[in-house]
């Protein structure tokens, strides 16, 4: 069972009471394994995996490392690899754990190098990560000098992959927990810098998230947000009729100008764009790690410019903000 005492130090120490108050219950529901009917298989074979101890452990590199290809014998290597494929699919990386490569479908590690020259140094920062999948770039914020990172994700799959790098690695002031944000308390203005990467265009009421969002920083505290974005002037938004590159759940696609605006209405200050990319399928692909369909099938065929939809291919930015 994880020890979650630090966390609640630490949240209590950034005067978040109301939320160290709840949060346990919280948990304990949403890891209520009446709820989910692969957890607890899942919470068994975290269990079974192997004590490892090691010096070797990066969390500053591309791929988070742990461990060494020789701190283990050819046959336990073998079985470490099976277990961690038992968690598939693997969407946020690269790892390499003990000499295992985990391909995953995100080249994680191309985003982060596209926005951590431009965010304030997270030296001593108490960070969140909304929507943090399995925490791969919390390791990252965690080499880049957080003082604590504490990611919040709601599929649990992506709870468990991070309990299992985080059972090899060993003991760190990292954590995800299988909550949302709508779990935040109101008003809880705790964290120095809040994370929000490929989750706006999910919600369905934008301005509610960046108000949320906002709600979760202390005064002057920084905002990091990724999200989907298309061409276009103030005031223009793509709202999909149905589906967007086969995701279901795509609700506001907004033009930079417009969620330029969004951010100013909601309060944020010292408004900053500070990259637009075109996702590649080198980026997002399939993988051994991650052998369903990938970007390559969401695309029209014969032009990757647009979607199989016909909407304009994905395309992402980065905007920092302070509240």
């Amino acid at each position: 069972m994880t020890d979650y005492t630090p966390l609640y130090q630490a949240l209590l120490e950034a005067n978040a009471d109301a939320w160290v108050q709840i949060l346990p219950q919280q948990i304990d529901s949403a890891l209520d394994l009446t709820k989910h009917g692969t957890l607890a298989q899942w919470q068994d074979l975290i269990r079974a995996l192997p004590q490892l101890h090691t010096t070797h452990r990066l969390a500053n590199t591309d791929a988070i490392q742990i461990g060494d290809a020789n701190d283990l014998s050819a046959i336990d290597r073998q079985l470490l690899e099976q277990q961690l494929k038992s968690l598939h699919p693997w969407r946020k990386g690269p790892y390499q754990l003990y000499g295992i490569t985990i391909d995953t479908e995100w080249r994680s590690d191309w985003k982060w190098e596209r926005l951590i020259n431009h965010i304030s140094p997270l030296n001593h920062r108490l960070v969140l990560d909304v929507g943090c999948g399995n925490g791969y770039h919390g390791w990252r914020m965690l080499g880049a000098g957080a003082k604590m990172v504490l990611g919040i994700d709601p599929m649990l799959l992506n709870v468990m992959q991070f309990q299992a790098v985080k059972k090899l690695y060993g003991p760190a002031p990292i954590y995800v927990l299988p909550l949302g944000i709508e779990a935040v308390p109101y008003g809880l203005k705790a964290f120095d810098t809040v994370f929000s990467m490929g989750v706006l265009y999910h919600r369905r009421s934008p301005i509610d998230h960046l108000l949320e969002l906002r709600d979760c920083l202390r005064p002057g505290g920084e905002l990091v947000l990724e999200t989907l974005v298309i061409d276009g002037g103030l005031g223009e938004v793509l709202l999909p009729e149905d589906r967007y590159a086969k995701m279901r759940n795509v609700w506001f696609l907004p033009s930079c100008p417009t969620l330029i605006s969004w951010l100013k209405r909601c309060g944020f200050k010292n408004i900053r764009l500070v990259d637009v990319t075109k996702t590649s399928i080198e980026e997002q692909r399939s993988t051994p790690w991650m052998q369903f369909h990938s970007l390559q099938d969401f695309l029209d065929a014969d032009n990757l410019e647009l979607t199989c939809e016909g909407y304009p291919a994905p395309k992402r930015a980065i905007i920092i903000a302070t509240s």
